[in-house]
């Protein structure tokens, strides 16, 4: 492909979005992927809110982002998307070597799944292969997620991590248009379900595990 005049990329570039609240690291990232010839940053967000809102403004053809982000998660977004039917593809870029996380991305319509300390070049191809329409995923976390699988469902889920987060169990029934009762029984499974002694150790394990 000839390059483009204007800013040096070549003609049908990539268009990338990246969500990244760490500003050093949505820096470098900009940067490393932007010294691609294939591949365009056409914005970068601190937030998950701004970048769903960049999403449905820019319409990039793919959507580079962290997981645990202020507002809205990398989860979340990429839940967005698949629900309103976007045709941008989610690849999540995280520390979190964690199993559980990787199948809520996979459940959540992720299609690639790398970890921070991977090389930029790997990053890079990675992206071009999902525009391709390949599924890239760290293959080590690709086996380690099918070994135990989570047993919460998303209400479970839902109530647990507010549970964990301190917020009152009125609270989360207001939040979650829920009786108190309810929120009390689908405590209580989570708590079964794990084995834990109570919530606070229930909402700790389901965290390290990657299932919240």
């Amino acid at each position: 492909m000839n390059p483009d005049s204007a800013s040096g990329k070549q003609l049908g570039a990539l268009r990338v979005l990246l969500a990244e609240d760490q500003a050093m690291v949505r820096g470098a990232l900009s940067a490393l992927l932007n010294l691609e010839p294939d591949i365009d940053v056409v914005g970068a967000c601190a937030d998950g809110e701004a970048a769903w809102l960049a999403l449905q403004q820019l319409k990039p053809d793919l959507l580079v982002s962290d997981i645990e982000m202020p507002k809205l998660s990398g989860l979340e977004l990429a839940a967005r998307i698949a629900e309103r039917g976007l045709k941008t593809r989610v690849v999540i870029v995280t520390t979190f070597a964690r199993a559980g996380y990787l199948r809520r991305a996979l459940d959540a319509g992720v299609v690639g799944y790398l970890l921070k300390d991977a090389p930029a070049e790997q990053l890079a191809e990675a992206l071009r292969k999902v525009s391709r329409g390949a599924r890239v995923i760290d293959p080590q976390l690709a086996l380690e997620a099918w070994s135990e699988p989570d047993p919460l469902n998303e209400r479970e889920r839902r109530v647990l991590r507010l549970a964990g987060e301190g917020v009152a169990s009125a609270d989360i029934a207001a939040q979650l248009h829920l009786s108190h009762g309810t929120v009390r029984n689908y405590l209580s499974e989570a708590i079964g379900k794990l084995g834990a002694a109570n919530r606070i150790e229930a909402y700790r394990m389901a965290r390290q595990k990657g299932w919240l």
